[in-house]
């Protein structure tokens, strides 16, 4: 039985928009929205993983769940999904740090 998806996307290549864009809509750039079975599902989700490279990605669908969803994650990303207690909560990592130059004097 179909059931509705969203997938997020960031900085992955074109090829991998294109393939999403088969099963589902952009509704605006990097978020593609669709209602696909089970199945799709996990094979647009191995498809994602497999050539995610630098970019990230995030899959949530429902799920028999109390929040009645799941997540799902590829790439770096500095938003990390945690389980607490049976309840998925997001937890925050540290931003990169940016060497700063030191401009002699």
């Amino acid at each position: 039985m179909p059931s509705m998806v969203v997938i997020a996307t960031t900085a992955v290549p074109d090829h991998l928009r294109g393939a999403l864009s088969r099963w589902t809509s952009e509704v605006v750039p990097g978020i593609f929205v669709g209602s696909v079975s089970a199945r799709v599902r996990d094979q647009l989700w191995h498809a994602v993983t497999e050539v995610v490279g630098n970019g990230a990605a995030v899959l949530v669908h429902p799920a028999p769940t109390e929040q009645g969803y799941a997540i799902r994650t590829a790439g770096a990303r500095r938003r990390i999904p945690d389980d607490f207690d049976g309840l998925t909560l997001i937890r925050m990592t540290a931003a990169p740090r940016v060497k700063e130059r030191q401009i002699p004097s």
